[in-house]
């Protein structure tokens, strides 16, 4: 069964457009390079019920199933990525689930 995974992300006030541009990219790119995701949709946040508890981007990846998922996760290009991640974040929540 297909698993989505659903990453949102809050920013640090002192991150820039242009870093936060360079993020979406890099993010988006993740699709080209590495073949067991199958989709990948993103947004930034237009709600306008104010829950969104200082969250601005939504990446929406779609899996084959559970060992797709497991390739995924440890690859060297999604490890390389977070790294670059991670010092733009104020927060991160992440959701897996089956569809």
């Amino acid at each position: 069964m297909p698993i989505r995974h659903l990453v949102l992300l809050k920013f640090k006030a002192s991150v820039t457009p242009s870093e936060i541009q360079g993020i979406e990219a890099g993010f988006v790119d993740l699709r080209s390079k590495i073949s067991a995701v199958q989709s990948l949709e993103w947004g930034t946040n237009n709600s306008p019920e104010g829950l969104d508890k200082g969250f601005t981007h939504c990446f929406n990846l779609t899996f084959a199933d559970d060992a797709a998922r497991a390739v995924y996760l440890p690859h060297p290009d999604h490890l390389a990525f977070v790294e670059i991640l991670k010092p733009t974040l104020d927060d991160v929540l992440v959701l897996d689930y089956t569809v």
